[in-house]
């Protein structure tokens, strides 16, 4: 997919008694939210994350994107994953002070009760749908 741009400032703390975040923490980070990544890889070089592995859909692929992306000290992810099962691609939205799930709803599908949609595309990630904040990185998939 290639490179992403982040909010280096905005997401989760994963230093590993570092300054800078910790590959292995990342790692971690997707084991635990079961994304199931083959040869799973993660380096850190200066405030981009490089990820390689091999993902069964265009789905997990963007969620790991987002695991690496949504990390504080992380600026860029650099996307080398390869794809078992290719599907359309996902736009990428960085939430603003202000946001809900419903008012980024209707301004990508023109309905504000398809909020349901954009949370389901960011879980594991998310765990509630009010609980977004300013600099995070979503999922928004197409209709």
């Amino acid at each position: 997919m290639g490179f992403f741009d982040f909010v280096k400032s905005a997401g989760e703390k994963l230093f590993g008694g570092g300054e800078k975040p910790d590959p292995l923490a990342i790692i971690e980070r997707i084991n635990n939210l079961g994304l199931g990544v083959e040869k799973l890889q993660v380096e850190v070089e200066e405030e981009t994350a490089i990820v390689h592995g091999i993902v069964q859909s265009q789905s997990d692929r963007e969620k790991v994107v987002l695991c690496c992306g949504n990390v504080e000290g992380i600026g860029k992810v650099d996307d080398r994953l390869s794809i078992a099962a290719q599907e359309p691609q996902a736009t990428f939205y960085t939430v603003v002070s202000g946001d809900t799930l419903s008012k980024i709803s209707k301004e990508h599908y023109g309905d504000a009760m398809k909020y349901p949609v954009i949370f389901e595309a960011n879980k594991p990630m998310l765990t509630d749908p009010d609980l977004i904040y300013p600099g995070q990185v979503l999922r928004i998939p197409p209709q």
